[in-house]
């Protein structure tokens, strides 16, 4: 129940650092697609997915599905997240709106039958224009919230990728991500690893990279998976959301 950049049932450090406050985001939920079952939303960075302990934590894409945003959308009182996207990284999210679609969309997540694609501004230039990344990932120890690269005690961590463009006044790279596992920061610490830091983390980045984004720039712009509606009789399901720093 955790995306590629998931955020593992809550927010990462919060329960070791719970004196730790999110800044407020003003951005709103953007409703993309809504049925009976499901709806597709547009998460912005900067907001938690699931609110946090801390009691100045309470605003969350799941706290303003529940109870609404006033003049912009109503709210889904039964509405569940059966993944997450970490604070900084924005993009879609299927939210299920009853049991049966939450139960549903939670099992394809678990089997790994949802595929997702990202956008990524990376610092340099990638050399490659297509490859994969296979580096397994382990939590814990003494530098959490951050993960490590570990290939005895990890578990199996891959991602594919594609270069969008490279851009030659600063140098930076567009990539397209298709996380094949998802495993707690795993886009954010193979960027890295490549020697290409994504623009904006906090985590895993160079000596330059982290002051040359004022957010994290990492989308979610795909999602494909089967819709749990009787309706729709489980045909494969396309969300998208489109990327916000493309032109960047």
């Amino acid at each position: 129940m955790r995306d590629a950049e998931g955020e593992a049932m809550g927010i990462i450090g919060l329960r070791c650092h719970d004196d730790f406050v999110v800044p407020r985001c003003d951005d709103f939920l953007e409703i993309l697609y809504e049925d009976d079952d499901i709806l597709l939303i547009n998460k912005p960075s900067g907001i938690l997915s699931l609110s946090g302990k801390h009691p100045l934590n309470w605003d969350s894409v799941h706290y303003r599905l529940v109870n609404g945003q006033d003049g912009v959308s109503e709210g889904y009182p039964e509405a569940k997240l059966p993944h997450r996207l970490d604070l900084g990284t924005s993009g879609i999210m299927v939210v299920g709106l009853h049991d049966g679609a939450s139960r549903c969309l939670n099992r394809q997540f678990q089997e790994r039958a949802v595929r997702k694609r990202y956008m990524a501004m990376l610092e340099g230039w990638v050399s490659d224009d297509v490859g994969q990344i296979d580096l397994a990932i382990v939590k814990g120890g003494e530098d959490f919230p951050r993960v490590k690269l570990c290939e005895v005690e990890g578990k199996s961590a891959v991602t594919d990728y594609s270069v969008i463009r490279r851009v030659g006044d600063v140098e930076r790279s567009l990539v397209e991500y298709r996380p094949v596992t998802g495993r707690t920061h795993q886009l954010r610490i193979h960027s890295a690893a490549i020697g290409h830091p994504i623009l904006g983390c906090d985590l895993y980045h160079s000596e330059t990279s982290r002051e040359k984004a004022d957010r994290l720039l990492l989308h979610a712009c795909d999602l494909y998976f089967h819709h749990p509606g009787d309706y729709h009789g489980g045909e494969e399901f396309h969300g998208f959301c489109p990327c916000p720093f493309v032109d960047v």
